[in-house]
């Protein structure tokens, strides 16, 4: 990079070109090319899987809430345990042969759980997700490895918001096409058609250039030692507490929705659970138009305060969501919702990017995550329970006043503004 950034001009044409430059030379990398293509199968394979596994378990138990609610635990509870563990060995493995490896395993898992529903009871459907959940816990800490070799600094915020619009266009597309091929062709084609999506991936990511090999020193030093340097680290540093209590906060909300969602359709709304897929694209099309409104704002906007709008506006409309039965506003809400989720989502990876030590980035975010995800499985496994205590707009109320608890806890990352600010900059 080039010291001209002293020059304090406003946006030359030569700063436009250069921006236009380095747009070219982040599409012409071939990492990133084969990253970004095989995200997308992987994707339209992921939710395909996840809505015909959803519709055919509602139509095979007869929408029981903890049927509905265990399809959710299989597929965030290896997140959970997983994704410290997978971070770990991401930083020692050779990346793209991790995640060629992790995709070949997941197809094949795929299609044994296929031959497997030949022979058994339909429940083997649980494997599907299962398995092809804990391989990407090792695939995707190691895609990350590959952005950080083989992308410019400048430029690993741009990737992370191509990945985040990726799965935001899936979250649209996936729910559409895997409601239209469960109806249309039943569960195996849908599973077959997730099969092929992961062979689809391991074949983008052979384009890869060869790995780098691996100095064998990183080996010597013990797996434990690294996760209990990367736990210290955390707590040591106050700021990444307070992201682990509203990570937290707001996973215990989303455990509450997710599962939810279905019967928000079909009993609050009265439609059927067909619908539930334009409700989905709505709340996708709010988080597309969110993530291109936080690379807008990311010049104008601290991520703390980013996170501070995202949790208020989210508790809103959590809220109201929950407790009215006029169309329009639930899909208002959803909107609303889905335009909120990369504020907080883009503004905790860009802390954890900033804030954290390059060798701690890792595991900084391996035990971040796995707090939200792991509030997500607390309530997830809780929601089918409470539902037959309590009405939907009560679980509604719950959720929402988690995500007021998440806004309390942002707080304080306000005093930490300048702490460390000079330190980060300095660097880049």
């Amino acid at each position: 990079m080039h010291h001209s950034s002293h020059a304090h001009s406003p946006h030359s044409a030569h700063a436009n070109k250069a921006k236009e430059a380095s747009l070219r030379s982040f599409f012409a990398n071939r990492y990133v090319q084969s990253i970004l293509l095989s995200a997308v199968f992987l994707q339209l394979g992921i939710w395909i899987r996840n809505f015909a596994i959803l519709l055919f378990v509602t139509e095979q138990t007869n929408k029981d809430p903890v049927a509905i609610s265990m399809i959710s635990l299989a597929e965030f509870a290896p997140i959970f345990i997983f994704s410290f563990i997978g971070g770990a060995f991401a930083d020692r493995w050779r990346p793209k042969r991790t995640m060629v490896i992790c995709d070949l395993l997941s197809a094949i898992s795929v299609f044994g759980v296929l031959a497997a529903m030949m022979f058994s009871g339909w429940q083997v459907i649980f494997f599907a997700t299962l398995v092809s959940s804990i391989l990407s816990q090792f695939s995707q800490p190691a895609g990350m490895k590959l952005f950080k070799q083989h992308v410019q600094e400048s430029q690993l915020q741009m990737s992370m918001s191509m990945y985040q619009t990726i799965q935001a266009i899936f979250m649209i597309l996936g729910p559409m096409l895997g409601t239209l091929i469960y109806y249309r062709f039943g569960i195996q084609a849908a599973i077959g058609i997730m099969g092929i999506c992961f062979l689809l991936s391991a074949c983008a990511l052979l384009f890869l250039p060869a790995d780098q090999k691996v100095e064998k020193a990183a080996h010597r030093r013990q797996l434990t030692q690294d996760l209990k340097l990367g736990l210290t680290y955390v707590i040591a540093n106050k700021l990444f507490l307070f992201m682990g209590g509203f990570s937290l906060a707001a996973g215990l909300a989303l455990g509450l929705m997710n599962p939810m969602a279905i019967f928000l359709v079909t009993e609050h709304l009265n439609m059927s659970a067909q619908s539930l897929q334009w409700f989905t694209a709505v709340n996708g099309v709010g988080m597309i138009l969110g993530g291109m409104l936080v690379m807008g704002l990311s010049r104008k906007m601290t991520p703390q305060t980013m996170l501070l709008v995202g949790f208020s506006a989210n508790s809103l409309a959590v809220a109201a969501m929950g407790t009215t039965e006029i169309v329009w506003l639930v899909i208002a809400t959803q909107f609303l919702s889905g335009l909120m989720v990369p504020f907080i989502h883009v503004a905790c990876q860009t802390i954890i990017l900033t804030r954290a030590d390059e060798a701690f980035v890792g595991r900084v975010s391996g035990i971040i995550s796995p707090l939200f995800i792991g509030g997500m499985v607390v309530t997830m496994s809780l929601v089918g329970p409470l539902k037959a205590v309590l009405p939907l707009s009560g679980i509604y109320v719950m959720a929402a006043g988690l995500f007021v608890i998440g806004a309390l806890a942002s707080v304080p990352l306000f005093l930490h503004r300048h702490s460390r600010n000079h330190v980060t900059h300095g660097r880049q």
